[in-house]
């Protein structure tokens, strides 16, 4: 560019060297502004960039053990098939800043998606999100401090904080922030609200079935003994080692709740018989196995297995053997075996088998029937029902084992509503019969009269524990 005067003024020449007019020849340095500003990134004149607002990212496929952080501008395809899955926002965020989120599978409606704040508020609520919708698909945009991100595009998004199991059915009780519904008898758990991760969405449980009943011999075995009791899980108690590793998620929807009665009471006398195997108790997919009846005296190998196994009376050669316990097998286990006649002609017989314990086998130096096996003990929190003992309530004892003999002692039932052990004689025998709604074993007897005989099992229980607020 030149200057020149023609008389007194002064002429701009705007001509430009043909080679700064050829195309691309004009460099960046010659220009006032060398870039430009796309969302907020600088740009060199002559580059490029996508001007799409999401960059989406490939399937993630959740396994229940790890998380994604997400990063601001892209987009997530979740796969919740198998599992569950929690997308923690981006920390320090700015205003502007996108983050997307599409519903992989349809099955956010079965195992949830959780989007974890990360310190910065969600729709202006200090709070997590649970996405429990099939086919959701959502936009969230930070704008401040105060509202967060915020949902800026939302598709099948019904709800966005916690929800906590609601529902009616058996005798309702409460525990500070816990619902407690207890099950003497059969009847419906309906469910109203299946909850979500945020506020509560799996139920605890205790499930026991029908005790056997005890024989003219053997105790009768306890009623299987199920329960599932993370909140109550962070000391020991006596049950503690049979505490299934998780609780049951629920829908809105009835469960049929099935709680089994106890066995009958062998026949009143000698031979082939044994008492009658308690029914089982189910909640939902939970099935707790009635217990054994106890053998009949001088009938070898008639013991019945079952939730926890009935005592052997085996007063001839054969099988002296209680029944088996944890039948059909669960894990952790739901009783213990029966206990035995330790020397098959002898009249001391074997106590029924409890949910923690195994039935003592009769006692040989002793002459004295074999104790009941031990009950399952759960905090008094878990229910108003069972054995009350200290500040436990027991479950599932076996039935003590009858005595043919005078003056030697028959066996007690286990802790947890087992009957105790009876005798002919004069003086008043304690009760035979399993304790109600504790699932305890029967009695076992000892000789044919009024004053001997043995008990039925005790009936069984179901109670379904949950978080409400």
């Amino acid at each position: 560019m030149a200057i020149s005067k023609i008389g007194s003024k002064a002429l701009v020449d705007c001509s430009v060297a043909t080679a700064d007019l050829e195309d691309g020849s004009v460099s960046n340095a010659k220009l006032a502004n060398s870039s430009i500003t796309v969302n907020g990134s600088s740009l060199s004149l002559g580059g490029s960039i996508d001007l799409k607002a999401i960059s989406w990212q490939s399937v993630i496929t959740a396994d229940g053990s790890t998380g994604t952080t997400a990063v601001a501008g892209n987009g997530y395809f979740i796969d919740t098939t198998s599992a569950a899955h929690t997308i923690t926002l981006p920390s320090s965020p700015s205003i502007g800043d996108t983050v997307a989120i599409k519903d992989y599978a349809g099955t956010f409606g079965t195992n949830n998606l959780t989007i974890a704040r990360n310190s910065s508020n969600i729709q202006g609520v200090a709070n997590d999100s649970a996405i429990s919708t099939n086919r959701a698909s959502l936009t969230l945009v930070y704008v401040d401090a105060t509202k967060g991100w915020l949902y800026a595009v939302e598709s099948n998004v019904t709800f966005f904080g916690p929800q906590y199991v609601a529902a009616t059915g058996g005798t309702v009780t409460t525990d500070g922030d816990f619902k407690i519904h207890t099950f003497t008898g059969d009847g419906c758990f309906v469910v109203s609200c299946g909850g979500n991760a945020l506020g509560s969405n799996t139920t605890e449980y205790l499930v026991v079935a029908g005790g056997g009943g005890g024989a003219m011999g053997g105790g009768g075995g306890a009623g299987g003994f199920r329960f599932a009791t993370p909140t109550l899980n962070p000391g020991s108690f006596p049950a503690k080692p049979l505490n299934a590793p998780a609780g049951l998620s629920v829908s809105a929807q009835t469960y049929p709740i099935t709680v089994g009665a106890g066995g009958g009471a062998g026949p009143d006398n000698c031979g082939a018989d044994h008492g009658s195997p308690g029914s089982n108790s189910v909640f939902s997919t939970i099935t707790s196995a009635g217990g054994g009846g106890g053998a009949g005296r001088g009938a070898p190998g008639c013991s019945l297995s079952g939730g926890s196994g009935g005592g052997a009376a085996a007063e001839s050669a054969g099988d002296a053997s209680g029944g088996a316990g944890n039948t059909p097998p669960t894990s952790p286990p739901q009783g213990q075996n029966g206990g035995g006649t330790p020397s098959p002609g002898n009249s001391f017989y074997g106590g029924g088998g409890g949910a923690i314990g195994a039935g003592q086998a009769g006692q040989s130096p002793l002459n004295a029937g074999g104790v009941g096996g031990a009950g399952g003990g759960l905090p008094t929190g878990f229910g108003s029902n069972g054995e009350s003992c200290g500040s436990f309530r027991y479950y599932a004892g076996g039935g003590g084992a009858g005595k043919n003999g005078p003056g030697d002692p028959t066996g007690v039932g286990g802790v947890g509503g087992g009957g105790n052990g009876q005798i002919n004689l004069s003086q008043p025998n304690p009760p035979a019969a399993g304790t109600a709604n504790t699932g305890g074993g029967g009695g076992g007897g000892g000789a044919v009269g009024s004053n001997g005989g043995q008990g039925a099992g005790g009936k069984g229980i179901v109670v379904i524990r949950y978080k409400f607020q």
